[in-house]
């Protein structure tokens, strides 16, 4: 192969979206090119060792946060042991503020922004001449239609075994300020009509989970409806054989005929993940975010009521000008609402967000590496975010897990973020660790702290234990009773339906 494609995913059952539109667009150089994956945490020196065999002229790493560090440590031994080879990068991680990064210095091109057409270019001319003089390639943005759909190139095992990613628009109109998609002018929708058959081909092909990456999945209704529509149309036509999508929707936009649309799809068919990332207006304005807070929880209620859709909400900690008593308080509002799942994010400064404008009035700081977690501001000190960062881990462990549902109400009781928080800093205390707690293990320190708040032994005993027993029951695969009701859903939002 003369070209290899290559990226470290974040864990196996992701699947590069970002290679396969270029593998897509390669055109006549399309039998000389070939996708090559990893997964964070494999050893580098086998990495390289793997990318050698194929003897590759050119190798284009997709860089992201997630494998900056890592991807670094590849391409150095890379310009050791093979010098020959030349090295061209993309991804988000590089597009912007790339001039003091090592990766950058160490290859020999750099493809900023778009890269379906750019790559294609740059590997012609590395190949076959003239060759190119510059170091960075601003990627040209071609209209929608002439790029290729990558969704042919993802393979039986992808189908069988990775989260498929497709795409129905690209870009974003929102200008947040703490999310790349700030840089878009707008959001560019793809042929509706070629999607829907790039989606049926999947579905023939035996997909049956499909994950859209839209920023904004719900801002054009008539295509949400028809992209639904599609979903719809194959629960009802084969109810015994479910499928499972994924979409982003921005909370304040539900007009009635979504909501008809959304209320017509069964248990474990249908998730939303929906940004709320703060209630407070006045830090909502200084990061340029418009949302109608009161709509966004009207419609967040009416989801969790009269909609089966699971629901994924986020919220952010760190912004600027939000303190802990704010954030506190949306906190508790948002556990009122009671999604399925809430998001505890940590802000992070993404290189070319326009986040840092902020950095010196509200003393923003950013930890160096990746993935540039807010550590202080003026409002939260570095203990405090020490605090909120492990609250964010045990929440996901406790709660969003589906492992607690029965516990959670009596942790949270009254005051939802303080009392969580106790809890946090008690689980720490006792573990001093936030990762690796055995299952059983942190079972046991639920009836503990349940016990120390007053609840007696043998009533913390059962509720704790009819937890653990009944969510590991919910999806063990000798169940088919409980798995067959939550469909083709993940095993973590079927603990959620068997609550």
């Amino acid at each position: 192969m003369s070209i290899v494609l290559s990226t470290l995913n974040a864990r196996f059952a992701h699947a590069s979206l970002g290679l396969r539109y270029l593998l897509a667009n390669m055109q006549e150089l399309t039998p000389q090119t070939e996708l090559k994956e990893f997964v964070i945490g494999a050893r580098t020196a086998d990495v390289v060792e793997k990318l050698l065999a194929m003897q590759p002229r050119i190798i284009g790493f997709g860089v992201y946060i997630w494998n900056v560090e890592e991807t670094t440590r590849i391409v150095a031994m890379l310009k050791r042991v093979a010098p020959e080879i030349v090295i061209v990068l993309g991804g988000p991680e590089v597009s912007y503020e790339y001039q003091d990064q090592e990766i950058v210095r160490l290859a020999d091109h750099l493809i900023t922004g778009w890269g379906e057409t750019s790559f294609v270019k740059l590997c012609r001319a590395i190949l076959h001449g003239p060759q190119p003089l510059m170091k960075v390639h601003t990627g040209e943005q071609p209209p929608l239609e002439q790029i290729t759909p990558p969704y042919a190139l993802y393979t039986p095992e992808d189908l069988a075994h990775r989260t498929l990613y497709v795409e129905a628009s690209r870009g974003c109109p929102f200008k947040c300020e703490f999310c790349l998609s700030a840089l878009d002018k707008t959001a560019w929708p793809f042929e509706l009509d070629l999607f829907l058959e790039q989606l049926q081909s999947l579905y023939e092909r035996g997909a049956r989970q499909f994950k859209f990456v839209d920023r904004t999945f719900n801002l054009n209704v008539k295509t949400s409806l028809k992209i639904l529509q599609f979903f719809l149309d194959k629960i009802e036509q084969f109810p015994s054989d479910p499928v499972f999508a994924h979409f982003e929707l921005v909370p304040d936009h539900l007009p009635e005929e979504l909501k008809t649309s959304i209320k017509k799809f069964p248990a474990g068919s249908l998730q939303f993940e929906i940004g709320i990332q703060t209630f407070n207006p006045e830090v909502q304005s200084l990061v340029s975010r418009k949302q109608n807070n009161e709509k966004a929880s009207e419609n967040l209620r009416w989801l969790r009521e009269e909609s089966q859709a699971h629901l994924h909400v986020d919220l952010i900690a760190g912004l600027p000008g939000e303190d802990l008593s704010s954030f506190a308080a949306g906190f508790d509002k948002l556990v009122a609402l009671n999604p399925h799942e809430i998001q505890f994010g940590i802000l992070k400064r993404l290189r070319g967000t326009p986040i840092i404008r902020h950095t010196e009035k509200y003393k923003m700081v950013f930890d160096a590496f990746p993935p540039y977690s807010i550590v202080e501001t003026d409002r939260l000190d570095f203990s405090t975010m020490q605090r909120l960062n492990r609250f964010a881990r045990y929440w996901d462990l406790v709660a969003n897990s589906g492992r607690f549902s029965s516990s959670l109400p009596k942790i949270l009781r009254d005051s939802p973020f303080n009392n969580f928080l106790a809890l946090s800093d008690w689980l720490y205390d006792k573990t001093d660790a936030t990762h690796k707690i055995a299952l059983d293990r942190l079972a046991t320190l639920i009836k503990h702290w349940l016990v120390e708040q007053g609840m007696s032994s043998e009533e913390a005993n059962e509720l704790v234990g009819s937890d653990y027993a009944g969510k590991i029951a919910s999806t063990d695969p000798k169940n088919k009773t409980k798995k067959i009701s939550a469909g083709v859903a993940p095993d973590r939002q079927a603990r959620h339906l068997a609550a």
